[in-house]
């Protein structure tokens, strides 16, 4: 099985991810974008079994962040956790497949090669992108 590793920028905060993800989507939501400041936020979406987290990282309102340095590393939402693709150690290592939100993306960016779009929020049907 394939092991997914990132951090914080300053590597007090690290995880391990194992396996393959549920799903990889992008967001433009007004929520993402305010707590990430960018135009959008990537995440791979994995079981809460399937990660592993070191540090001692902060949270507020399910959203983890390093306290030495600020980055925001991952999210906690049930059972599953969101880690930000951004913080991955290697580039390329996941693509996503749907994106979210996109009555709130900037008209002038470029599409992205994935395979739904979905206005707002996808369905709710289950863990997977199928």
């Amino acid at each position: 099985m394939a092991i997914i590793t990132g951090g914080c920028a300053c590597g007090k905060v690290r995880f391990e991810a194992e396996g393959e993800p549920d799903r990889v989507g992008i967001c433009h939501c007004l929520d993402c974008r305010k707590y990430h400041g960018a135009l959008f936020y990537a995440a791979a979406i994995y079981r809460d079994n399937q990660v592993r987290i070191t540090g001692e990282a902060q949270m507020y309102d399910g959203r983890f962040f390093c306290p030495v340095c600020g980055s925001r590393v991952f999210n906690r939402s049930g059972d599953e956790v969101e880690l930000h693709v951004g913080s991955f150690d290697d580039i390329n290592v996941l693509q996503p497949s749907y994106e979210l939100w996109t009555i709130r993306r900037e008209s002038w960016m470029p599409e992205f090669p994935v395979a739904e779009r979905f206005d707002r929020d996808r369905p709710a049907e289950g863990r997977g992108e199928d």
